[in-house]
């Protein structure tokens, strides 16, 4: 019992811990320059979480699993490039174009889990894979060139449209978030998560169909990341194949940060979010000090790494 109360408590102190560093970050990124408060770059700070803030949530449930997805910036882009395809190649209707953007995800998710859970493979080679084949695939489908969506009208409004001053992409996000939230804590897929990352051996051994579960979690995260593929190509009004390597680490960093272990059994979607939040304002505010993009890949690596070992000592105390 005793040992319960301290994780939770361990839990919420983390996730006050990560706000913590959030609000720091602000106040000194305000302080040091005058540029970081403008309407313009809270609504760019805003824009770029919500991409990463999407793609994090959908992988804080295969984290949670203790698995990981390192595809998840081609498969992305996988989606903005079939978006795209379907609506200007096909001549489709938009919804058909959004539709396909999310069944694309679903499906490179599925592959992933399957590769898993059936084939046996490492997450890490299984996903790392599937970063190749959809890298290549992105420049096959596209004819290596970007598939621009300006002339499709009200395409862009999808994630730039304000709406009551927020960008709607960033709504999109929320949206997604509590829709996210709502699954990993009052649905059976949110218990079978905790419950294979946990311990997958005794879920298996408690009925639990722990294989298919674990592809229908990797397809629900495919979902997530079709989803920012929509929010990507509306706010670039266009679909760019050589986007998405390098989104894999943000997102991972943002479900670390947030306390998502990738030991595997804990995590939380609020976590999840302050810590895209945390990402997003430190490489904003390192661009409007001039930091070069270099040491910026540097200082995210740290955090990783920090917030890698935040958990390894933490669990240790437990």
């Amino acid at each position: 019992m005793a040992g319960r109360f301290l994780s939770i408590n361990s839990k919420a102190a983390q996730t006050i811990l990560a706000f913590a560093s959030l609000i720091v970050l602000i106040i000194i990124f305000s302080i040091l320059s005058p540029n970081f408060f403008r309407y313009s770059n809270i609504t760019t700070i805003l824009l770029m979480t919500a991409v990463n803030g999407i793609l994090a949530v959908g992988i804080t449930f295969i984290i949670i699993t203790g698995g990981i997805d390192l595809s998840i910036g081609t498969v992305m882009t996988f989606c903005s490039v079939m978006c795209a395809v379907f609506i200007t190649v096909f001549e489709l209707p938009v919804p058909a174009g959004l539709i396909a953007a999310v069944l694309a995800g679903a499906l490179c998710g599925f592959v992933n889990g399957f590769c898993i859970a059936k084939l046996k493979l490492p997450p890490f080679i299984a996903t790392l894979g599937m970063m190749n084949v959809t890298k290549g695939l992105n420049l096959i489908v596209s004819g290596t060139k970007p598939v621009y969506l300006t002339h499709v009208e009200g395409f862009g409004n999808i994630a730039t449209k304000p709406i009551l001053g927020i960008p709607s992409g960033v709504l999109i996000f929320f949206g997604a978030a509590l829709i996210a939230a709502f699954i990993l804590s009052k649905t059976i897929i949110g218990r079978y998560t905790f419950a294979i990352g946990s311990n997958e051996e005794s879920a298996r051994l408690s009925g639990i169909n722990t294989d298919w579960w674990k592809i229908g979690i990797y397809s629900l995260g495919g979902v997530f990341f079709g989803i920012a593929g929509i929010v990507m190509a509306s706010r670039l009004s266009s679909a760019q194949p050589a986007l998405g390597p390098g989104y894999e680490m943000d997102a991972i960093a943002a479900a670390v940060i947030g306390g998502a272990s990738l030991s595997g059994g804990e995590g939380s979607i609020l976590g999840t979010i302050i810590g895209a939040f945390i990402i997003t304002v430190l490489t904003n505010g390192l661009r409007i000090l001039s930091v070069p993009q270099e040491w910026q890949m540097v200082v995210t690596g740290l955090i990783v790494i920090g917030a890698v070992y935040m958990d390894i000592a933490r669990r240790k105390i437990q």
